[in-house]
């Protein structure tokens, strides 16, 4: 975020601080166009919104309105990101970001999706489009938003294919794996054996859900194309920074391919004998966090959950019958290929020499900081048979096939119908339609069962497997079809009595389309997880939430045992290892230095192994070559690993000096490991500090199930306790630093202690505090 910080403190100077006003006058009914009945909007302690209609016209108009009324910047910046738009309002700092996104060429697919699209979501697109847009009617330059006033520019009027242009970003954020392949291509020069234990994702620790494991996996043989692997190292990290600079403005990076939690319990495993079903997805924090709680009624649906402001219905939740949630599953559905252009500018393919689309994108820039006048400047953007060439500026050229770009994968239809769903079948014939990233859906419901389907769209090529970028003169990465639906891995009421996903591989290896479980993360939370449901045969919803917010690390737990095994460290650094019970708290040193040595390891073994990056050798190999001390792996310089443990604990401890001071009471878990949830504008001096969350070391970490800030909501909900559901988000409802709502959530979601989100009638009645009643003006 610091980049942004010289173009705000110029647009500081013009802007009137002084006469900014928040929120906006409360009634307890009004008049307005666009609706055809009354609409009663209540709204409980937490400022959630519980909206009944009489229709569903009415109904998503209204969710459109409520939610700009909490949230218009944010949805604004949301589309500015994926249609390319940040520089017209930052200017030339973020244009890179900008023209990475036209590249892609959202905004033009999403309008070849409305031309296809299901005509019941069309209409709640369209409907929602006119509520959103009648919020915005009623700001005048008193009520307009703080960011809006301080940025000197008016929200443009919401449309429908805003909405499908914020599932691209979530496809963005869940399924960019293209730069895997070319890490994996790096390693080509390596030794054959070090090839094979790098690409082998089984381990000893995996949660597999689907099949069994008859072998290791590594890539399918198939021959690399040429090219200058140091240019494309370099491309890759600049997209890769363009990209996380865009998404974490938004809330949305997700490092390693969104680390999330969920899991669903049989009434067999339960102490009420009914089923429960846990989500907690995580992303990067922001403020306002990316989520939005709702409570949607009318005479044709009645759903509650979270969904994404700007886009209708309910993501993940439940409405009367069942429940689902949803952590990302990892497949590989994007390729690389090297095209070769002639002088003509033409490519060649399979059949010879070829013109190649031209699409030219027009950008706003703004010309100066102080003032929203902006000019033009124009891409050129180049699309071959492969895909949309994603760099123009180097020799090599590399084009881009990815599911995103299918104008036919819609991101949202699926969850239209989940909403209404009353049955397994319903169910599955709603993810039938999902065309976002694969996602691990859980499902329980009323009747006492629970499934599992991880859906999407998942490429089968005609050679190869997509693992390394293709040679896109030939045909051998040709796209021949999709896993068919019936075929994606899926489970119904298995008979372990609960199902567990939280990113791993969760495939076997004699499963047809290794490619579903290609870029997974490493099984230590779902491990974790697992085996605190296996050992509870009688779980409560108190059992959930002990489980949501546990911080044992497995990974580091186990490099305690080899350190303290032949006492590896120093004297200092045992006293501490001997007596850490392996939690991630904020108060522990011991904690600290464990991660600091693994990390210094993985440090010094990739240095040994270019250019194998040291994230990989820390996340897929440490562990089981420190433990077997591995000679293939071990540094130069080294004996054997204790020494390089010796000499890391050595190092570490120096860093923690330098960075922290000599007075080692300051060196714990919690002085790197904190709450962040920054917002845009929260750097910039005066008028920054009303949208700052202060920063507080917090338990967790990347390799326990309760990840910290990275937490973008918890949900907890058994079918038929519907008014027992907990559900949370870390901060608020509102993304008004003045209003009360905006950070009143983050006490319960700290403490991993969600408060109760009423479903009945009878219960949201009583929890209100708060109701408005629209009506439609007569006079319309």
């Amino acid at each position: 975020m610091k980049k942004y910080l010289s173009i705000l403190l110029v647009v500081l100077i013009t802007s009137f601080v002084s006469h900014i006003s928040f929120g906006q006058v409360s009634a307890s009914q009004f008049s307005i166009n666009g609706i055809k009945q009354e609409v009663t909007i209540r709204r409980d302690s937490r400022g959630i919104p519980y909206i009944d209609a009489k229709n569903e016209v009415d109904l998503y108009f209204v969710q459109g309105y409520v939610t700009a009324s909490d949230r218009l910047w944010q949805m604004d910046l949301l589309r500015r990101v994926s249609r390319g738009e940040l520089a017209e309002i930052f200017g030339k700092q973020v244009l890179e970001e900008d023209k990475q996104w036209r590249r892609y060429g959202f905004s033009g697919i999403a309008e070849e999706t409305l031309k296809t699209m299901n005509p019941e979501l069309k209409s709640a697109l369209e409907s929602y489009a006119k509520g959103v847009n009648a919020y915005i009617a009623t700001l005048d330059a008193t009520t307009m938003p703080a960011e809006f006033k301080i940025l000197q520019y008016k929200p443009s009027p919401w449309k429908p294919t805003d909405t499908i242009c914020l599932g691209k970003i979530l496809a963005e954020a869940l399924s960019s794996t293209w730069e895997n392949d070319l890490v994996r291509a790096s390693f080509q020069k390596l030794s054959q054996q070090k090839i094979t234990e790098l690409t082998n994702n089984v381990t000893p620790n995996d949660v597999i859900l689907f099949g069994k494991d008859t072998t290791s996996v590594s890539l399918q043989n198939l021959k690399v194309p040429d090219f200058n692997t140091i240019t494309a190292k370099n491309m890759a990290e600049k997209f890769v920074e363009n990209r996380k600079n865009s998404l974490s403005m938004v809330g949305l990076y997700a490092e390693d391919l969104a680390a999330s939690n969920n899991w669903v319990i049989s009434g067999k495993r339960t102490l009420d004998g009914k089923p429960l079903l846990a989500n907690d997805p995580h992303l990067q924090a922001a403020a306002p966090g990316i989520w939005y709680l709702t409570h949607l009624s009318s005479p044709t649906i009645q759903a509650a959950g979270v969904t994404f402001p700007g886009v209708p219905g309910v993501i993940l939740g439940h409405n009367a019958s069942i429940a689902w949630g949803a952590t990302n599953v990892g497949p590989d559905v994007q390729d690389l290929y090297t095209e070769t252009f002639n002088d003509k500018g033409e490519y060649k393919t399979p059949t010879g020499w070829a013109m190649p689309t031209i699409r030219k994108e027009q950008i706003k820039v703004r010309k100066v900081l102080t003032a929203p006048e902006t000019e033009v400047e124009t891409l050129e953007v180049v699309e071959t048979r492969n895909g949309v060439i994603i760099e123009d500026e180097i020799k090599q050229k590399f084009a881009l096939k990815w599911t995103a770009r299918n104008p036919d994968n819609n991101e949202f239809e699926a969850f239209y119908f989940l909403n209404r769903a009353k049955n397994y079948e319903d169910f599955k014939g709603s993810l039938k339609r999902y065309g976002g990233s694969t996602q691990n859906f859980i499902y329980a419901d009323v009747k006492g069962n629970i499934g599992w389907i991880a859906a999407g769209r998942v490429p089968i090529r005609k050679k190869g497997d997509g693992s390394l970028p293709y040679d896109g003169s030939t045909s051998n990465g040709d796209w021949t079809g999709m896993i068919p639906f019936e075929e994606l891995p899926q489970l119904y009421n298995p008979p372990e009595g609960f199902i567990v996903t939280a990113n791993q591989r969760i495939v076997g290896t004699n499963y047809k389309y290794q490619q579903i479980s290609r870029d997974v993360a490493t099984p230590w939370r779902a491990r974790r997880i697992y085996d605190l449901l296996k050992s509870n045969t009688k779980v409560s919803a108190n059992d959930v939430a002990d489980i949501q917010r546990d911080v044992f690390s497995i990974p580091l737990s186990k490099l305690n045992t080899e350190i303290l095994k032949n006492a590896n460290a120093s004297n200092e650094t045992l006293t501490l290892l001997r007596g850490w019970d392996g939690k991630m708290t904020a108060d522990s040193k011991a904690a600290l230095l464990v991660n600091g040595i693994r990390n210094c390891a993985a440090d010094k073994i990739a240095a040994d192994n270019p250019p194998v990056p040291s994230w990989f050798i820390r996340e897929r190999l440490l562990e089981r070559i420190v433990r077997e001390n591995s000679a293939l792996w071990l540094p130069k310089g080294f004996a054997n690993f204790g020494e390089v443990l010796k000499t890391c604990d050595t190092e570490s401890r120096a860093n923690l000096a330098k960075r922290f001071g000599t007075d080692n009471s300051k060196w714990v878990w919690g002085s790197v490991w904190k709450a962040n949830f920054p917002h845009p504008l929260a750097i910039v001096p005066l008028i920054g500090g009303q949208f700052k969350i202060d920063q507080i070391g917090i338990n967790g970490s990347g390799l326990t199930p309760n990840v910290g800030s990275s937490v973008s909501m918890r949900l907890i909900t058994s079918p038929g306790n519907w008014d027992e559901t907990r559900h949370a988000i870390p901060l608020g409802q509102s993304g008004n630093p003045q209003s009360p709502h905006w950070k009143d959530s983050w006490s319960d979601w700290n403490s991993g202690k969600p408060q109760v989100f009423p479903f009945t009638k009878v219960a949201v009645e009583k929890a209100a505090v708060e109701t408005t009643v629209m009506k439609p003006n007569r006079e319309e």
